[in-house]
């Protein structure tokens, strides 16, 4: 039936059901007549005690005089002296046609039926639609995305060319089937993209659907479970179902762990639905019943915390790699994001992706949104080069802090702790590039020493490790020696190079007690971390591990104070410039440790925020550079 006739039904059901409604109520609110035989109402009538009379075939109703209550009764039909009798008595009379009360009486014998037959068409209406309706919890909430939309294809997405090449074959095979099964080949059941937040997992769902020509269904994983068991199985049946009925097709399931965590791993015992989730999700994927041309494409950055059963090939039959970019990825990514934003001709993209080592496609296309919004607010036609590095130093280091106000003993500290650092890091030989020194408070710090490598870096060696414990170190051996003082703002440094030095002990073999690791990491699966750790060796062990640690930091502190002492005069001299300029770059720290002086500042002001050496411009993989300051910082240990 058309759902225009069944709209137009259902309102001229609910239109009859108020009229009778209306009836009844105003029926209740009538007062109550009473009923007399025919002896008693000629008799009333005779003695003059009827006013007025109303008669409807055989019925008749009156009222008394004197505001008595009303009668009504029935007139024998072979009568024929009531109306000369009622004339005589002067009783007003009215007449109503007998055949339109039938209607009535039928509409008000019949309302029952009429109000079982619209309370059935308004739970079908509510059963059939979609949404938040009644009975409705059990359909999947999958998105079909219709080709009328915007369209990102793999054009838009750069930096992950392998994983194109991927997803590319799959489609191919969606568009040309018969050149794959002719060697005997079968689609592929489903790929997992695996990989760290922004890299693009979500964005190569969305270019797969706009490249087939085939449905593409997307939905959540978090959507499949509700408040109601059994829900989030009878929505992976749903789901299943459409793509069945639209194969081939292409169904898209992101943040799959939220349904595809580990059986068994439920705190409390008991029924889990996250379980019986997956349960029909791996049924549905490879059970009895085939669903030949349904893909199933689901993203994740927790790999470690899927179910082996939902891995295994058959359901998950590739597992795409999407990591972070490299430098000639960077760059495509930041040619995509800089379309439409007006670039000024000092503008390198290359300059700008090989000073972004590690950063993921997502923190690219927000620090092209910074650099256009302080170009905005420069009120500049288009974003310079200084704008990308003044957005670059706001991500790394944080924003600027200037309404937070130090004392001159404070600002002091911060310049010479922060010149530890720097001299330090200029001093040894296998540490990573000085890029920038500030004492401006930024995020949670209060000045900030940051390195960045000349190059990507996927591991660490042991003396690159060392050199970054002595620079830990610089800044509390500068407090000490300059100072005759010891503060809060080396606990961020001492936390990290304790935390170093027992991962090169524990974890990775750079120790005297060989290479060996010590402790296993016991992780709960539905915590989705580490809650604890076990100790699988002795308390001589233990003992051992403890001085070792002791005396790879002390060897770091030694060393580092070694270097600070022989470069006196030329840490004095940072401090002092820092405290005169607030921020320096790589290049004239170590300018002013050979003996050189810097050019006076134009403008008169304090803070130096200009374009940087091009070549210096680089950041460490897979963290937020190198952040050694007083108060927290945020690089991880190398891993």
């Amino acid at each position: 039936m058309n759902s225009n006739v069944k709209t137009v039904i259902f309102w001229v059901v609910l239109i009859c059901v108020a009229i009778l409604l209306w009836a009844v109520v105003r029926q209740g609110h009538t007062k109550p007549d009473r009923a007399l035989n025919f002896s008693e109402f000629v008799a009333e009538v005779e003695a003059g005690n009827v006013k007025a009379v109303n008669i409807n075939g055989s019925e008749v109703k009156g009222d008394f005089m004197n505001g008595r209550d009303a009668f009504h009764t029935i007139v024998p039909n072979n009568y024929p002296k009531l109306f000369d009798l009622l004339t005589d008595k002067k009783v007003a009379m009215t007449f109503n046609d007998p055949s339109s009360s039938g209607w009535v009486s039928l509409l008000v014998q019949s309302s029952p039926f009429i109000l079982l037959i619209g309370f059935w068409i308004f739970m079908m209406r509510q059963m059939q639609s979609g949404g938040n309706k009644a009975l409705s919890f059990g359909k999947s909430r999958a998105r079909l995305h219709s080709t009328q939309q915007r369209k990102v294809t793999f054009k838009d997405v750069a930096g992950v060319e392998e994983a194109k090449e991927e997803l590319e074959e799959i489609i191919e095979f969606l568009r040309e089937p018969q050149k794959f099964q002719k060697l005997g080949g079968r689609i592929p059941k489903g790929v997992l993209l695996i990989g760290p937040p922004g890299t693009g997992k979500t964005l190569l769902a969305r270019a797969i659907a706009g490249e087939a020509n085939v449905p593409f269904f997307s939905i959540s994983g978090s959507d499949f479970v509700e408040m109601f068991v059994g829900v989030g199985a009878s929505r992976v049946r749903d789901l299943f179902e459409q793509g069945k009925k639209n194969a081939p097709c292409i169904v898209f399931i992101d943040e799959i762990d939220a349904v595809g965590r580990h059986r068994g791993a439920g705190l409390g015992g008991g029924h889990d639905e996250r379980e019986q989730t997956l349960n029909q999700l791996l049924v549905e994927m490879d059970g009895f019943e085939s669903n030949e041309g349904v893909i199933l494409v689901a993203a994740t950055n927790r790999p470690d915390v899927l179910d082996p059963a939902l891995l295994r090939p058959g359901r998950f039959d590739r597992r795409v790699v999407v990591g972070r970019p490299d430098v000639n990825g960077r760059e495509a990514i930041l040619k995509v994001h800089t379309k439409k934003v007006p670039l000024g001709d000092d503008v390198q993209l290359s300059v700008v992706a090989r000073g972004t080592p590690g950063l993921a496609g997502a923190d690219l296309a927000n620090l092209v949104n910074e650099s256009a919004l302080n170009a905005a607010r420069q009120n500049r036609k288009v974003v310079m080069m200084i704008d990308f590095e003044l957005a670059k130093d706001k991500i790394l280091m944080g924003a600027e802090r200037r309404s937070m106000i130090l004392s001159e003993s404070e600002k002091r500290t911060t310049a010479y702790h922060e010149a530890g650092h720097a001299v330090v890091a200029v001093r040894v030989p296998n540490s990573d590039p000085l890029h920038k020194v500030s004492i401006i408070p930024r995020g949670m710090a209060l000045g900030i020493t940051m390195q960045l490598p000349t190059d990507d870096k996927h591991n660490y060696s042991k003396v690159y490790c060392e050199d970054q414990l002595a620079i830990l170190m610089g800044g509390r051996i500068a407090e000490e020696i300059y100072l005759n003082q010891m503060t809060t703002g080396a606990s961020n440094d001492i936390e990290r190079a304790t935390e170093m030095a027992r991962k090169m002990v524990c974890e990775w073999g750079m120790s005297e007690l060989g290479p060996l690791s010590f402790g296993k990491k016991e992780e709960q699966i539905f915590l989705g971390r580490e809650i604890s750790q076990h100790r699988d060796y002795s308390e001589e062990t233990a003992i051992r591990i403890d001085e070792e640690v002791k005396r790879i930091v002390s060897t770091a502190y030694s060393r580092a104070r070694a270097i600070i002492e022989q470069q006196s005069n030329a840490l004095v001299r940072v401090a002092e410039m820092l405290l005169e300029r607030e921020a320096l770059d790589g290049a004239e720290v170590r300018s002013i440790m050979d003996g050189g002086e810097l050019p006076p500042m134009s403008g008169g002001t304090k803070a130096k925020d200009q374009a940087e050496d091009t070549q210096q411009v680089i950041r460490p993989e897979g963290g937020g550079g190198r952040r050694l300051g007083l108060s927290e910082g945020e690089h991880p240990a190398p891993a």
